[in-house]
């Protein structure tokens, strides 16, 4: 047997099959299981405005990036110069990754139940990160919520975003898909 085979099931893709898909389809009065939405991917995205100055913050945000997500991330690089920045065409100024399948779930998982609750004087997520199209966007201002990361080895403290793409087609439908998944919202 193959070590894929015996690797055990997500915990929130388990509650996604048992709790999620009934409960949307019972909301939503979908006819067909293939109908309730789904996340397809998490984009984690790290701006770092001073890469262009120094490797450096550079190297450290593609560390810390690279060990909250748990895979390997991407350097993206200026499309055009900006005389306003100080940034020339082809100068490092982030870093990227997408997560998907098990992955995806893990990080979903730790996000909501361990890293989210860390923030200093937390009041629940935005509910305003939705663009019409399925997706939400959750900008965090501080890397270190995340308990994979020594605060000693942080070079600076930079925030993240952090981007679900959903298969909804409404912005009603992602926000009652995030909240069933745990996602704390503001109150409305």
């Amino acid at each position: 047997m193959s070590k894929a085979n015996t690797a055990k099931e997500p915990r929130l893709l388990a509650r996604y099959k048992s709790e999620v898909i009934p409960a949307m389809m019972k909301k939503f009065n979908y006819r067909n299981v293939m109908q309730v939405p789904k996340i397809e991917k998490i984009s984690l995205n790290m701006g770092v405005g001073e890469g262009s100055q120094d490797a450096k913050f550079i190297e450290g945000a593609v560390e810390d990036l690279t060990i909250i997500s748990g895979q390997k991330v991407v350097v993206t690089k200026s499309k055009k110069a900006i005389s306003n920045f100080k940034i020339r065409a082809g100068v490092p100024v982030g870093c990227r990754t997408t997560l998907r399948q098990a992955k995806m779930y893990e990080f979903m998982d730790r996000l909501v139940n361990i890293a989210i609750p860390r923030i200093r004087d937390f009041k629940g997520v935005s509910d305003s990160g939705f663009d019409g199209r399925g997706n939400y966007t959750l900008g965090i201002r501080e890397q270190i919520i995340f308990p994979e990361i020594n605060y000693d080895k942080v070079v600076k403290v930079r925030g993240l975003n952090i981007t679900f793409v959903t298969t909804a087609k409404t912005d009603e439908e992602t926000y009652e898909l995030l909240k069933l998944f745990g996602m704390p919202f503001q109150k409305r």
